[in-house]
């Protein structure tokens, strides 16, 4: 999906802040790099950029590469529940490569499930209780099927109380496992209506309103589906200052999740061979970035989307530094003892990276007191974020799918790690401890990390451009 291009201009609106450009920014804003705090934090962009670029990158991609990271279990077939199927993409790069059992680390064979499902401790207490049970006589196991309703049920419910995200059934038949090194997510050429009605049905129905209306301009209004869907974008943007904190700390992320995709599209598009003949390539597309953030091309919002990135990338940095002690208590098994180990110590020290950043988000800011109000925003912008969950099934190509799926089921999760533990604020932590109240399932975990991931590479590809657009209008 791409934006189109709304003619010269050297004044934009941007917040409610009529901004002017040089004639040199104007021409080009990656000339020069962003500047300055990013919005509703402390932190400073520059400061970022080198964290993330020198630190978390390099370290972030390693890790990554680990089979308990690689390897993500999602069902794609979920039906969507808000509209009826539109098609499926039929482009080749749509298409996602499922994993056959030969594949898979030996702890995630199906042979191997149920010797590999309980801990060594869970184990004994299973002996145990099989054990207690044999001398005490027989337990009557039947369950009516009325029963069994209620308590899928109370599942939902239980899942609705601590989840962001409307997790896949792990016990689905239609679950199976995606190399995600496999399936990079790149341009498939997915777009038309059925894109557009994605982004559309989450801006326009799933981001919190401003109190007061913010009047839509005309010619967007008649550009159609992508008018559409970029104009409910850019009024949500410019009625910002008019939101309390917690619903500019939604759209935010949102928009964030948004450029974070658009910039990989854009990284990963497929350029054609230089002859005409032969195989592409699949590279950075300056073209096709400048389309999506130059101010010419954006109504002058596209630097403004770039900092909704920062804005995102450090949310999801402040619950994997929340969640450290927990994760550092983590098996990450994958039935390979000698990779098992490595990816232990690979994310204590990526983990101890993230903790050393000094401007951590502190969402004790959010949702203050324990008044009435303050309970029903945080149930309303819970409800919201799993509406946008859900929407990821009604994604029609596959590969899209499943970023779309990994992405915001791994934002979810930081929300949730977020809105966990006994306390709130940047020294506040979900630890080992906790586990009774507070459990992360393995594709939480894994979507947790490769959603930052995304983000990590999307600021990386942001400097990447920065400097092809210099060597371009330099030439």
């Amino acid at each position: 999906m791409w934006l189109p291009k709304l003619g010269i201009l050297t004044a934009y609106v941007v917040l409610g802040v009529t901004v002017t450009l040089s004639a040199d920014e104007k021409d080009c804003f990656c000339k020069i790099p962003l500047k300055g705090e990013v919005d509703d934090c402390s932190c400073k962009i520059e400061s970022l950029d080198s964290f993330n670029n020198l630190k978390i990158f390099p370290r972030l991609h390693s890790l990554l590469n680990k089979d308990y990271f690689r390897f993500f279990k999602v069902n794609l077939k979920r039906p969507c529940p808000f509209w009826g199927d539109d098609g499926r993409c039929a482009l080749r790069d749509c298409h996602v490569d499922k994993c056959s059992e030969d594949q898979l680390p030996p702890g995630y064979k199906e042979s191997k499930q149920e010797e590999n499902k309980y801990t060594k401790e869970a184990q004994e207490q299973l002996h145990t209780d099989c054990k207690e049970q044999k001398e005490l006589g027989g337990i009557d196991k039947t369950i009516s099927s009325e029963d069994r309703e209620s308590f899928k049920s109370w599942s939902k419910y239980d899942d609705a109380q601590d989840n962001f995200c409307e997790l896949d059934d792990d016990n689905s038949a239609d679950m199976e496992y995606v190399d995600l090194t496999l399936n990079p997510e790149r341009y498939t050429g997915y777009k038309g209506e059925s894109a557009w009605r994605i982004w559309r049905t989450i801006y326009q129905e799933n981001c919190f309103k401003p109190d007061t209306p913010v009047p839509g301009y005309g010619p967007a209004e008649a550009r159609g589906a992508e008018g559409k869907a970029l104009q409910s974008g850019l009024d949500l943007m410019r009625s910002l200052k008019g939101m309390c904190l917690e619903k500019r700390v939604f759209f935010r992320m949102i928009s964030g999740l948004h450029t974070s995709i658009n910039v990989h599209l854009s990284a990963k598009n497929y350029l054609p061979a230089a002859n005409g003949y032969g195989k592409g390539t699949w590279g950075p597309n300056v073209e096709e970035f400048q389309k999506r953030f130059d101010p010419e091309t954006t109504n002058g919002e596209g630097p403004q989307r770039l900092k909704n990135l920062y804005f995102t990338y450090l949310v999801e940095l402040r619950a994997l530094a929340k969640a450290a002690p927990y994760l550092e208590q983590e098996d990450f098994f994958t039935g390979d003892e000698k990779e098992d180990n490595e990816t232990r110590n690979a994310v204590k020290d990526l983990l101890k990276i993230i903790k050393s950043f000094p401007d951590q988000f502190d969402e004790s800011r959010l949702f203050q007191g324990n008044n009435k109000e303050a309970q029903q925003l945080k149930e309303e912008f819970r409800k919201l974020f799993r509406n946008i969950s859900v929407i990821m099934d009604c994604v029609g190509c596959d590969k899209c799918k499943l970023w779309g799926k990994t992405q915001t089921q791994g934002m979810g999760t930081a929300l949730k790690i977020l809105f966990s533990g006994d306390t709130m604020g940047p020294d506040s932590t979900v630890d080992a401890q906790q586990k009774k109240n507070f459990q992360l399932r393995r594709s939480e975990i894994v979507s947790l990390f490769n959603a930052f991931g995304r983000l990590s590479t999307s600021i990386k590809e942001v400097d990447v451009f920065r400097q092809l657009i210099k060597e371009k209008d330099s030439t």
